[in-house]
């Protein structure tokens, strides 16, 4: 899926199923609300753990179907009409219900909500939706970070990062999740820095006992260094992954070994190392 646009977003045309809104930011609520009534779905939520502080970091809103179901069953229902509409309702539902649930009482902890960066066709009015749903619950919009994984990426990296500039200037985290897992993440670093990386399942699964994943897995703690971006590692699910990543520094965990994602609640928090 790709997002071909050339132009700035002040001049960028809508993205293909996207509602003729002519700038108007109230519009888009509009289309959150219209989708939530036509496609019924929820969110599971998955913590992301700070080890060596001993604490949640974040909790990412996974969707799901109304009983449960697969991420796959509500995406395959999802067209090129309704792209953007569910973009927008997805934001609203996953605040929406992380608050309901309690998902961010003690303080500090973030929300990160995945996004399809190819639904956005004016940054600064498609974030108007998500902006009034913060503001409605209470939330600091630097609790929300953005999220997009490499497989969704769109073709056009100076587009994407434009989008990511414009969530970045009204306050929210920005995140590439499944770093790694094809070329267009380190195109996208020339472009624009993210506050996080994730980095892809593969290449955490059986680090420990794979030098040549080690040595991947080094380079790219290196360059998120470098370039002053936290890392998270995510899809661990034995002491051994979680050991190696600890050894070289890293602080962010993601997966089973901590905690499955918990549908329409919070999660608990099985292992901090």
């Amino acid at each position: 899926m790709s997002h071909n646009m050339q132009e700035t977003p002040g001049d960028a045309a809508p993205a293909p199923g996207a509602p003729h809104c002519g700038g108007d930011a109230q519009n888009c609520s509009i289309c959150g609300n219209g989708l939530r009534n036509e496609l019924d779905f929820s969110f599971a939520y998955q913590p992301i753990v700070d080890l060596p502080a001993g604490r949640i970091f974040a909790h990412e809103a996974l969707v799901r179907g109304p009983d449960g179901q697969s991420a796959a069953s509500v995406l395959d229902r999802i067209g090129e009409a309704t792209r953007y509409s569910f973009d927008q309702a997805c934001r609203v539902k996953a605040i929406d219900l992380a608050c309901d649930y309690g998902l961010l009482e003690r303080g500090g902890e973030k929300l990160s909500i995945n996004f399809l960066p190819h639904a956005v066709y004016r940054p600064e009015v498609c974030i108007q939706t998500t902006l009034q749903a913060a503001r409605k619950r209470g939330m600091e919009v630097s609790s929300i970070v953005f999220e997009v994984t490499e497989g969704e990426r769109i073709e056009d990296g100076p587009w994407f990062a434009e989008i990511l500039r414009e969530y970045r200037r009204q306050g929210f985290l920005t995140a590439i999740d499944d770093f790694g897992a094809g070329y267009a993440g380190l195109r996208l670093l020339a472009d624009f820095q993210p506050d996080l990386i994730k980095l892809d399942m593969d290449l955490v699964r059986d680090v420990d006992k794979q030098p040549a994943r080690q040595a991947i897995a080094r380079s790219v703690i290196r360059l998120a260094q470098e370039l002053g971006i936290a890392l998270v590692v995510e899809g661990v699910e034995t002491p051994g992954e979680r050991d190696f990543f600890l050894h070289e520094g890293v602080a962010l965990f993601q997966g089973y070994l901590f905690s499955r994602p918990a549908f329409q609640g919070l999660a608990r928090v099985a292992d901090w190392g």
